[in-house]
């Protein structure tokens, strides 16, 4: 048997209601709108409330993937969640997601590559469906962030925010699909952004936005080649949601305009694994992704890791 020509069938999202906007973190540490906006771009994130869980968020996210794909649940025979921010080391949030949808069928685990996946986790279940393992898979990016965000730490607690993006993976039509991907890690920068030893997020920002900038780029690139496609033929980036600065620059080595460029970060800031399918999942809600469609998915993050990868819609 060959290889099984694998796309994304349906996407979904979700984000919880608490706004928190840049106002209200210059009332609880010393920054300001403007400083935030320039620096990044965000106006504000989401955050869950104390009772919402990462598995909940993603709950809510999938039921919505699965019903875009026009499947049941019962129909998923793979569930791949992306996620930093679990609420226990097990069981994972995929088992939990498992039971909670009734998808009995279904192979479940979590990844963890921070904001880099989502793009892992649809390497994994690529290539599951792609070899005729599975048919269906549901991945996820799922965050709830907050809850190891230190909101004493200005450099930190403006970035981050929570939600959850999902897609159903599937066979498709020759020619349509994934036609590269693009994965990375680098041990060696792993104390550039971590948790610290007191459950928060840590990071060296200047440090962090180097390597951001260099790898998105040279990523991308290296994952258009693998495709046998050029910067010319890009249709659409969509990549993760870390910093406006960041996405500039890698829209310039790609010479690409904003019109073909996805950013909801102003919104929803940093979301982590969540950012990309949650930005793919607006792309296509309001229009933005039409059949044939040359996407490009990139992202980075901590490890450090990065990825890419390469679909014709």
């Amino acid at each position: 048997m060959g290889i099984i020509p694998v796309g994304i069938i349906g996407t979904g999202s979700y984000v919880p209601e608490r706004i928190l906007t840049n106002k209200e973190l210059e009332a609880m540490v010393e920054t300001n709108d403007e400083w935030i906006v320039t620096r990044t771009g965000i106006k504000e994130r989401r955050l869950a409330s104390a009772e919402q869980t990462t598995t909940d968020i993603a709950t809510e996210a999938a039921r919505r993937a699965i019903a875009n794909a026009g499947l049941m649940p019962e129909d998923i025979d793979l569930i791949i969640v992306a996620t930093i921010t679990p609420e226990a080391t097990f069981p994972s949030t995929a088992c939990k997601l498992q039971e909670r949808l009734g998808m009995k069928k279904a192979a479940a685990f979590d990844l963890s590559a921070a904001c880099s996946g989502f793009i892992y986790a649809m390497a994994n279940a690529s290539n599951f469906i792609a070899l005729g393992t599975y048919k269906y898979a549901l991945v996820i990016g799922a965050e709830t962030l907050s809850k190891i965000t230190d909101y004493t730490d200005r450099n930190t607690c403006i970035l981050f925010g929570d939600g959850a993006g999902a897609v159903i993976l599937g066979p498709v039509a020759e020619g349509r699909g994934f036609k590269s991907f693009e994965l990375g890690a680098d041990g060696t920068g792993g104390d550039l952004l971590k948790v610290n030893e007191n459950g928060h997020i840590h990071m060296a920002g200047r440090d962090v936005f180097k390597f951001a900038v260099r790898i998105m780029g040279s990523t991308a690139e290296e994952a258009l080649r693998k495709a046998n496609l050029t910067k010319g033929d890009i249709d659409l980036l969509i990549p993760h949601q870390a910093n406006m600065r960041i996405i500039e620059s890698a829209m310039e080595r790609l010479d690409l305009n904003i019109d073909k460029c996805i950013v909801n970060l102003d919104r929803y800031g940093n979301v982590s694994a969540a950012s990309i399918p949650l930005a793919l999942a607006e792309a296509v809600e309001t229009g933005r992704v039409k059949e044939g469609d040359c996407l490009l998915f990139v992202g980075f993050g901590g490890g450090l890791t990065w990825g890419a990868a390469v679909l014709i819609w």
